[in-house]
This record gives C-alpha cells, sequence and structure tokens, in this order.
C-alpha cells in the first residue's frame, strides 16, 4: 500500500478547506441533482422491512431489468444469455471487481495515458503491474503501440471513452480496432463508459458491447454518478461476460455483498426518468465548455491544440518547469482557484492540470475562470 499513490482528490479537497472561498475546478461531478423520481422511490422503499436486509449480490431485479433494457435502447447492445449485469457501488467498485476477478499478481492491465488515476492505484493494490502505453497528442489511442505492449502476462486492455481526463472521444473505429485485439489476444477489453452521455460537437459514443462478437471478451463499466448527479448514491453497473460471472459475485460479496439497497430504488427511478433528464441539463456545461476553450486559446502558455470532445473535462499541458502539484497549490493559495495536476493521472514529464467544467453553473464558472487565468498569467513564466 505504501507504493500506491495517495488519492489526488481529497488531497487538494484539503487544499481548499484550508483556503476558504476557493472555487473548484476539480473533482468531475454534474452541477445538477437527481430526478425527483429518484427521490421519491427511495422514500417510498424506505420503510419496508425487506429493504432492511442484505438484498441480492446482483442487485435488485427491478433495477436489473431496467438497466437491461437502457442498455438496449441507448447503447444497442442486445440482451444476451452469454452476459451477466452486476449491480456495484460505482463504477470503480465495477473496475475492482473486474481486475481482481480476471489477475493474478504480477498480471499486467494496459492503462493509457493519460489514466484515470483509481484504475492505476487499484492495479497497484492488487499487485498486479500496469503497462502504461502513450496516446497521441490529441490523446487517442496509438493502436499498433497498444498491440506492442501486449505480452504473456497480460489480462485486459482498459479505454475509457469520453475520456477522464482528457475529454478525447473515441472512434468508433478505434475502439473496434482495440476490441479486436484482445479478441485476437485472449486478453479483456475493459470499456469505462462513465460520461456516454456527455459528448459535444458532433462526436458520438460507441458502446464496444453492442457488436455481438465482443461478449465473451468485453467488460463493460457504467455509473449513475455524472448523468444523473449521483455521486453520493454509489450506484454503477457492469455487463461481463457469462463466464466472469461466479468470480465477480466472489468478489462483490465478500467486499460489498450488495449495493446499498435504498440508493438501487433511487436508481431505478432515474433510470425510469430516462437519458432526456442528463441531456436537458447540459445547455449549462456545454456553454462552461466553450468559456473553457476561449480562455484555453488565449493563454500562450498552453502547449497544443485543445479539442475537449466529451466528458467535461480540459486537460493542459503547460509550458513550466514548474512541478504541477505545485502550480495547483499556489493557485488555490493565491488566486483562489482549484484544478486537478497532471501527475496522477500519469503525466510526469510536463507540467499539466486537468480542468472540469461541469460541476459550476456558469456565473460561478466564469468567476473560476477569471481567476485561473489571472493566476497562470502571475505563476506561469510565458503564459
Amino acid at each position: 500500500m505504501h507504493t500506491v499513490q495517495s488519492p489526488v482528490v481529497p488531497e487538494i479537497a484539503d487544499l481548499i478547506r484550508l483556503n476558504p472561498g476557493t472555487v473548484s475546478l476539480g473533482q468531475g461531478v454534474a452541477w445538477y441533482g437527481p430526478p425527483d423520481l429518484a427521490f421519491r422511490m427511495a422514500r417510498d422503499e424506505m420503510q419496508r422491512a425487506e429493504n432492511q436486509l442484505y438484498g441480492p449480490v446482483e442487485g435488485i431485479a427491478p433495477l436489473r431489468e431496467a438497466l437491461l433494457e437502457k442498455l438496449h435502447t441507448d447503447n444497442r447492445i442486445k440482451p444476451s444469455d452469454d452476459t451477466e449485469l452486476i449491480v456495484t457501488a460505482g463504477a470503480n467498485m465495477a473496475f475492482l471487481n473486474a481486475i481482481m476477478a480476471i489477475a493474478d499478481p504480477d498480471d499486467e492491465i494496459i492503462l493509457l495515458t493519460p489514466y484515470y488515476f483509481n484504475h492505476e492505484m487499484t492495479v497497484r493494490m492488487l499487485n498486479c503491474r500496469v503497462r502504461v502505453v502513450d496516446t497521441d497528442r490529441l490523446f487517442h489511442p496509438l493502436v499498433n503501440e497498444i498491440s506492442n505492449a501486449v505480452n504473456d502476462r497480460t489480462r485486459a486492455i482498459v479505454t475509457i471513452s469520453p475520456n477522464n481526463p482528457t475529454g478525447a472521444v473515441y472512434s468508433e473505429l478505434e475502439l473496434r480496432e482495440i476490441n479486436e485485439l484482445c479478441r485476437q489476444r485472449n486478453i479483456y477489453h475493459i470499456s469505462d463508459e462513465a460520461y456516454e452521455y456527455f459528448t459535444w460537437n458532433g462526436h458520438r459514443h460507441y458502446s464496444v458491447a453492442s457488436d455481438p462478437s465482443a461478449s465473451q471478451h468485453t467488460i463493460s463499466l457504467f455509473s449513475l454518478s455524472k448523468s444523473f448527479g449521483f455521486a453520493g448514491w454509489r450506484i454503477g453497473y457492469m455487463l461481463i461476460p457469462e463466464q466472469l460471472s461466479e468470480p465477480v459475485r466472489k468478489v462483490q460479496d465478500s467486499n460489498l455483498i450488495c449495493a446499498a439497497t435504498i440508493a438501487q430504488f433511487a436508481a431505478l427511478g432515474a433510470i425510469r426518468t430516462g437519458n432526456d433528464y442528463c441531456r436537458s441539463r447540459q445547455d449549462v456545461i456545454a456553454s462552461n465548455r466553450k468559456l473553457a476553450l476561449d480562455m484555453v486559446g488565449s493563454l500562450e502558455c498552453v502547449q497544443d491544440e485543445v479539442h475537449a470532445e466529451g466528458a467535461f473535462y480540459v486537460f493542459l499541458r503547460v509550458d513550466s518547469d514548474m512541478n504541477a502539484f505545485e502550480l495547483c497549490r499556489r493557485l488555490i493559495e493565491d488566486h483562489g482557484v482549484a484544478v486537478i495536476p497532471g501527475g496522477p493521472f500519469g503525466v510526469t514529464d510536463q507540467c499539466s492540470i486537468r480542468i472540469s467544467y461541469g460541476a459550476l453553473d456558469t456565473g460561478r464558472f466564469e468567476l473560476a475562470l477569471q481567476r485561473l487565468a489571472k493566476g497562470l498569467s502571475a505563476t506561469v513564466i510565458h503564459c
């Protein structure tokens, strides 16, 4: 455990608490909360005696049925006897389940940089090895480089699209090529799709499990945290090949037993509300994205063109010799604005930061951007 990095979001949160008035562009959450039906269903089910007991490891039946219908309608994934859906305490829980089910100590998991830091932490906690593969300058996968990294100890390739922390949206072709590589090399494709509804400027999310030939080697991870403002309720789910059902159940039963039953009923209310609930609230996030890109485009210290195709992140390479965490500390202490350093995402060869534009209304976001632009200009040479 001493070799595992500390989670950076709580570290930045500690700095924010020590500097009251800081506006945060750090943690990736949506600005809105859950739909009314989620609260109503939670209240209705809260007093039922059966809901005070342990529930099924795989999740309550009505929620699983609703999620399978959602996968069919929204993701074009047809229900199949070859797969099983497991309700989890968020997509992080699902990722832990997956790695414990498929890998032994010293096995390798391929992560694409910049990677999601909790994925890297999980792999290391389980005494597996992270095999890092770089992406291109727009943060899209280099399939040939991924192929070259596969060896006899490789158990899975992980993709996140839309991506945290970069905002890249991988094309259908890119994801199909990675998935086919996994099929050919007899390894798993772990597809993290937590930001599935957040795509911009004509980019489209593609679920690799929608290809029937992918069912036996694809592990798809989903979450309600972003799309339905559900972060604190801790509900996600995973669609897995049937042969992983028993090992995943072992992991979940020994660690969690089941996702909180009342939260599952709240999730059922959210799913029944439908994805229009999320999409109807994206104007604020889209407006914030435009403001962020305009601000970034005005800074001379930002390396490379920034696109931010999906999710609600902008990942910046900054022309500075300063340590990224030190830069973030100074932005908080001296300028009252918080962002996340790029080091925990695996970018250690240059100063980089992640900006989240999803958590604030436009007024507060404009204030945060003004502070960020001023702070970067005052702190970074040539900015």
